[in-house]
């Protein structure tokens, strides 16, 4: 029989039963009736308090006093049940109120509801109760709200309150009461806990109050400050954004610029964006309720000149720098410091430059932090290379150097001797005036608190976060957990009061977060930066959380305080709360270092992963295995040496102790191995907890392949096996592989089928950000089989199947094992589809090749689905991305791209159809494997897709159409290409199939280097054709961006590259309209694209790559899929061609857009964003392997000024007038071609170096001016008269630095060093002669002084 606790009178069963005296020296005394009481209330009262504390049973009768207790104040305990049921205490609490003069009275939790009651007042029992460590109360004296722990499930009835009795504390969420005072007489109570050891403690000052009155000390008056009355209105507001993506500035900050125009738009605020970053959501123009636009956007640089150009003309009132990264705050901090601001009248809105400042700046920092008791890591800025190895030498080796108001650890590396110090001060005094030294911590915890406060002074830490690694590998770098796994509540609570009290006496207002570091050993830890502004932690936050900090930040960045917003997840509960998480959430970062030869992989204090994604679970092996699938989607989890990840070749204790981009796999692999926790600890200092789950999944893992069965593995409690296998996150592929079960597809059906049979399936589960603690309509969803039960219901019981597409590929099903049951072909109604909903796939980790751009195309798809009154299921898992906010579509799936979790999905929604081509390469290469499984893909048809991304099949389906190519063959052995080669000449080009950005693409200029590359092809492409092509130097590349419909073109544009071909399309800049083709060109590119669009049948979007020469037009290859161009056209065009394609993919009726290149008077030039100054060794020159990290795109009236603006956009920096610029060109073809260049330089006054051959060229055959300096043989070849010297020594602004191309090894060397020095030394570089031409003719024209003018006022010229 169940007991109902209702009936049962539990503060008589928890109270004590005698008269107890605790702290019997102290003074002066107090009474506390036990209802239930917690020893910390005894701890804060007789410890931190001194007072002397007698606890007596709930019944004591007060009156009567038979222990004749001396007190001075009353304290009312905590305790469970209805406080009804303890008359004895209230009747006690009744004589206390009468006493004159009156003796002080508190109470906690049970405490409130019995002097209420004793008051006269009435209590009542809530629906659910309010319970947890997250209840925001607001002091209704200040208006401040503080976040307080609570269990209680009875309330008082605030109406019933007697007079001269007030409500002292109300819930910011359901408006209950919280406390009660009296209003001339020294009682009050609360119905939280101001002590709970759980803690929070920011409300324990009610102790302080209570016995204070209780010393018949005077109590401070508090009063509201009245700043919720000093609210500025604002009508117009700058936004600046972050510009191109780069390591360290990625694509977090198109999220919090897309969420900071939106919270503005609400406020019926006016919107000024500068961003040149085209491919970003923030800067589209479409506009609709759900999804407001900046009401004007300039594609221009975010310099601090251009930034006040806007300012003048548009004169807004407020200007936002907390949202574009480093790049808007350092132009924030210089327009404020140079008074331009002010001058104009701008208040910089949210945190204040000072308080940026004071975080920016070391030593402020420092001196701020000490004010206060607390200290950063022994730091020492220096000015000069003496000065920084005096610090050094003080603070003792090994050290940290740093570059200050640097980006993502910028300029920054470890120094163990002098020597080493001065080579790495050297290059960090290139990017900045100052240079930190810090203490080298490494082996500590990294922490990371995200805080948000308001002008009111409420301030709340949303979420806490903790590095997988230890200390020394920048957290851009490391594996994150959210919330931290490994601390203490104590260490918790600690760090939590430290963050609260520094934001507080820095004076942000907005979002920050605070990263510490932590000795493992000790409650020992110091503060090692705060940053005053969205960081890519802030994204990472919002995600994990549900907690829109970039949203909340703007509205309280106009004045707004945390209690008034409302949280934007249960739209009923205030924002000024800590999120629960019922959930673990896992960051892993995505390096791309394997694309640049000479890097390093080593990890350290600069970042250098180029993306990162999130995976969510209920444990931490299952968020670990999946954030391995969808970092490398070859993965199938986290595996040792069955990943590949790890090396035969070095020892595995080295791969432990060196942190690089592959150490979890040879941590992984060692315990595989048996070595055990304590040994990998010692080896890599992770902690023990992380390693000791990482032995669990190795332990399945082995028992797994010992077996090497799938019959014998399961053949005892099958369901719970399998169950256990899922939780740890292991994928169906994963099992199959250990079971042998080949080939894999094949098997993981296999797996699959035994799953479902055994009904293990995954649940779905929300982010509600309450952890279900009140109740959330969210649609922000993750899969788990930790759970019995769907948090969500779902509206169909089967996907629409097609048995149409299923198509049997090269590799086939021996036996075709169907996943999902199949469904007859049906022709659903549109309508039918609109309410079974579309599946679209996001674009995954950004990486070099697959960027913002993609995310672009996936948001402008899914609004373009809810326009047209389609449901829209987006699955995605970078954090960094617009798709994943909550409310862009009507359901979000954080998760896996994988097959097995997108058929979760799909047969879990009962989908309509799947969207593949607007995710870039990953969607694209599932295409197939989900047409087998029987999935419905919207759009061109997957069997075309192979068609067009199997380079065999390709070509030889353009042979038959007649369409002109490049030579090409087959790889099948390694002599046939190279006979091949010898036929054609070199130089070839080695292809791979399926693959983005070029990966493993290479040009090989004689038989050593084919042989070199084929090897490396070969592992790229696993069992897909290699095809080598004959490579065609001083061609044209031209970029045909289409929509197709049934294989009909509905539009298309066409833009030209800058550069010859040979350079990745990737990074080419890009012209549109095309300048220079010939109409021929032009007809022949028309042509056969309709050709390959009919013969592929394609519908929805595609791209074609062209070469031209003279006036012959090649086909490179063709992509059905959105390209990285199309925001670019799309943009530049005024057409989204993404809505037009997704209209076309569900089958609605399109109309072309009626597009007329003739009427367009303005120019649209797309430029590459490099971040080789973050890659040590990289070498800084362009080849078919892409190597840029992000992209830029300024308007002109003419192509030139736009191309030096869209330069200048991604932070190259024009030599000043009369400065060195420094020339060192291959081969005479190309000095011919810059000679007219050369002379306007000359003519312009800047002074010209040249290496000899370049020098004496210009000198003979021009009559140039030009000093000759030598070229360098090493990297110590710097002495005077050398290149080396005049980049390091001798003010050189500018370098022109044209290779040959070919891969002779002195003009590698030497041409190297050169580039490399001027990327080491923050010189602008040019390594191709079409942009190095075109840079000197703009700067012979004075294009770097433009009139900065709005992308609308761009495209008035076009409709005028």
């Amino acid at each position: 029989m169940f007991s109902d606790p209702n009936k049962r009178h539990l503060a008589k069963e928890v109270s004590t039963k005698e008269v107890k005296v605790y702290g019997e020296q102290n003074t002066p005394s107090i009474i506390a009736y036990d209802c239930g009481m917690k020893f910390n209330i005894i701890r804060y009262f007789v410890d931190t308090h001194k007072v002397k504390l007698t606890v007596v049973p709930y019944d004591y009768d007060l009156e009567a006093n038979p222990a004749n207790i001396q007190w001075d104040g009353l304290f009312l305990s905590n305790g469970p049940g209805d406080p009804g049921m303890c008359p004895e205490t209230i009747k006690s609490i009744q004589y206390a109120l009468k006493l004159e003069p009156p003796r002080p009275i508190f109470g906690i939790c049970l405490g409130n509801q019995l002097l209420a009651l004793a008051a006269g007042a009435k209590t009542y029992k809530l629906k659910y109760g309010n319970r947890g460590m997250n209840q925001p109360c607001i002091d209704l004296r200040t208006g401040r709200c503080y976040i307080t722990p609570q269990n209680h499930g009875f309330a008082v009835d605030t109406k019933s309150l007697p007079k001269d009795w007030k409500q002292l504390f109300m819930n910011a969420n359901d408006l209950t009461n919280e406390g009660i005072v009296h209003v001339n007489k020294p009682f009050f109570s609360v119905q939280f806990h101001p002590e709970a050891s759980g803690g929070p403690l920011d409300t324990a000052f009610l102790f302080d109050k209570f016995v204070g009155h209780v010393r018949k000390e005077t109590q401070p008056l508090v009063l509201q400050d009245g700043l919720s009355f000093m609210k500025k209105t604002y009508k117009k507001v700058l936004l600046v954004g972050s510009g191109g993506l780069s390591i360290g500035q990625a694509g977090e900050f198109d999220y919090s610029g897309s969420q900071c125009i939106k919270a503005l738009k609400e406020e019926g605020i006016e919107v000024i964006l500068i961003n040149p970053n085209i491919a970003t959501v923030q800067t589209s123009s479409e506009k609709s309720e759900a999804t407001p636009a900046a009401d004007k956007v300039y594609f221009l640089p975010i310099r601090p000149h251009v930034v006040m150009d806007i300012i003048r003309k548009e004169k807004p009132d407020g200007i936002i720098v907390s949202m574009g990264g480093q790049t808007a705050l350092n132009v924030g901090v210089e327009l404020w410091n140079s008074g331009e601001l002010q001058k104009e009248g701008v208040e910089v809105l949210g945190t204040q430059i000072p308080a940026i400042e004071a975080t920016e700046d070391r030593e402020i920092f420092s001196q701020k932090l000490a004010e206060i008791g607390e200290s950063i890591a022994l730091s020492y800025s220096a000015t000069n290379i003496d000065e920084a190895l005096k610090a050094a030498n003080k603070i003792g080796y090994p050290i940290l150097v740093r570059a200050a108001f640097a980006l993502g650890g910028l300029g920054s590396g470890f120094a163990a001797d002098d020597e080493e110090l001065k080579e790495l001060a050297a290059k960090a005094f290139a990017t900045s005036n100052q240079i930190l030294i810090d203490q080298d911590l490494r082996g500590w915890k990294e922490l990371e608190y995200e805080v948000v406060r308001d002008s009111s002074d409420n301030c709340i830490t949303v979420c806490n976060m903790e590095n997988f690694d230890p200390l020394g590998v920048h957290t851009g770098d490391s594996i994150v957990v959210a919330p931290s796994q490994t601390l203490t509540n104590r260490e918790y609570f600690m760090l939590r009061k430290t963050a609260l009290k520094v934001v507080r006496h820095l004076g942000i207002v907005g979002e920050c977060n605070i990263q510490y570091a932590l000795n493992p050993k000790s409650e020992k830890y110091c503060i090692i930066e705060v940053n005053a502004r969205l960081s890519r932690s802030s994204a990472l936050a919002s995600k994990a959380t549900g907690y829109p900090l970039a949203y909340v930040a703007t509205k309280l960045s106009l004045g707004k305080d945390l209690v008034t917003i409302r949280n934007s997840v249960t739209k009923t509960t205030t924002a000024c709360f800590e999120p629960s998480l019922d959930y673990c959430v896992l960051k892993m970062p995505r390096w791309d270092l394997k694309k640049f030869n000479r890097v390093s992989n080593k990890l350290g204090s600069s970042m250098l992963s180029v993306g990162e994604v999130m995976a969510i679970g209920r444990t931490f092996e299952e968020v670990m295995q999946k954030a391995c699938r969808m970092v490398n989607p070859a993965l199938d989890g986290i595996e040792g040496a069955g990943s590949g990840l790890t090396s035969d070749e070095v020892p595995l204790e080295d791969q432990l102790k060196i942190p690089t981009d592959t150490r979890l796999f040879a941590v992984q692999r060692a315990l595989e191995e048996g070595w055990g926790v304590d040994k990998v600890h010692d080896l890599t200092k992770i902690d023990k907890w992380f390693l000791s789950k990482l032995q669990n999944i190795a332990s399945m893992r082995n028992a797994l392949v010992k077996s090497g069965n799938l019959e014998k593995s399961f053949a005892d409690n099958a369901a719970d096996r399998m169950r256990t296998l899922k939780i740890a996150g292991f994928s169906d592929r994963q099992i199959a592989n250990y079971s042998n079960l080949l080939p894999l597809q094949q098997g993981a059906a296999q797996v699959r089928a035994l799953r479902k049979s055994l009904g293990v399936v995954p649940c779905v589960k929300q982010i509600d950000t309450l952890a279900a603690e009140f109740p959330a309509n969210t649609n922000y969803l993750y899969m788990t089989y930790s759970g019995d039960h769907d948090d969500v219901s779902s509206s169909f019981d089967s996907p629409v199947m097609d048995s149409g597409d299923a198509f049997t590929p090269r590799k086939s099903f021996e036996t075709r094992v169907r996943s999902v049951s199949m469904a007859e072909k049906r022709h659903d109604a549109v309508q039918e589809s609109k309410d079974r909903g579309v599946v679209v796939l996001g674009c995954g980790a950004y990486c070099i090749g697959s960027s913002v751009e993609f995310d672009w195309c996936a948001v402008s798809a899914v609004r373009q689905l809810r326009k047209d009154g389609f449901k829209s299921i987006i699955i995605n898992y970078n954090p960094e991305t617009v798709s994943t906010d909550y409310d862009e579509s009507e359901r979000l799936y954080f998760e896996e791209m994988s097959l097995e979790r997108v058929l979760d999905i799909y047969e879990r929604e009962g989908a309509a159809g799947v969207v593949v081509s607007v995710g870039g390469q990953i969607p694209n290469n599932l295409a197939g494997p989900l047409a087998e499984s029987g999935a419905h893909i919207l759009g061109t048809k997957a069997r075309d897709i192979e068609r067009a991304e199997d380079r065999k099949q390709f070509s030889d389906m353009l042979d038959d159409l007649g369409v002109k190519q490049p030579q090409w063959s087959v790889l099948s052995s390694k002599d046939e290409a190279v006979e091949f080669s010898n036929k054609v000449g070199f130089p070839v080009l080695v292809r791979p199939s399926f693959v983005l950005s070029g990966a493993a693409m290479r040009v090989a200029s004689d038989e050593t280097e084919l042989r070199n590359f084929l090897d490396l092809a070969a592992d790229v492409a696993d069992d897909k054709p290699v095809v080598v092509t004959k490579f065609i130097l001083g061609a044209k590349e031209i970029e045909f961006d289409g929509v197709a419909s049934n294989g009909k073109i509905l539009n298309y544009a066409i833009g030209e590259h800058l550069e010859n071909a040979g350079v990745h399309s990737g990074d080419a800049t890009v012209i549109l309209p095309a300048q220079k083709l010939y109409v021929g060109t032009i007809r022949q590119i028309k042509k056969a694209a309709a050709a390959i669009a009919k013969a592929l049948n394609i519908t929805g979007p595609f791209n074609i790559q062209f070469m031209g020469i003279e006036n012959d037009v090649l086909v490179i290859e063709c992509n059905l899929r959105a390209s990285r161009t199309f925001p670019f056209v799309s943009k530049t065009l005024q057409a989204n061609f993404i809505s037009l394609a997704t209209r076309a993919m569900c089958g609605l009726h399109v109309t072309p857009y009626n597009i007329s290149l003739l009427d367009i008077d303005y120019v649209c030039v797309k430029a590459p964003m490099f971040s080789f100054t973050r890659l040590r060794g990289a070498d800084p020159t362009l080849g078919v392997e892409m190597a840029s990290t992000g992209e830029v795109a300024c308007f002109g009236d003419d192509a030139h000024g736009a191309f030096l603006q869209a330069l200048l956009a991604t932070g190259f920096k024009l030599p000043k007038a009369g400065a060195p610029v420094l020339l060192s060109i291959a081969s005479d073809p190309f000095r011919r071609e810059f000679a007219s260049a050369a002379k306007t330089l000359s003519k312009m006054g800047f002074k010209l170096l040249g290496t000899p051959g370049t020098a004496s060229f210009y000198k003979e055959h021009y009559g140039l001016e030009i000093t000759e300096v030598t070229k360098p043989a090493d990297k110590g070849d710097d002495g005077p008269g050398s290149a080396l010297d005049a980049i390091k020594e001798g003010g050189v602004e500018l370098v022109i630095n044209i290779s040959e191309g070919t891969t002779r090894k002195d003009e590698i060397t030497a041409g190297y060093l050169v580039r490399r020095a001027a990327v080491d030394f923050g010189i602008g570089l040019i390594t191709n002669v079409k942009c190095a031409v075109w840079l000197a003719i703009a700067m012979g024209k004075g294009m770097e002084k433009f009139k900065a003018k709005s992308i609308s006022e761009f495209y008035s010229l076009h409709r005028d």
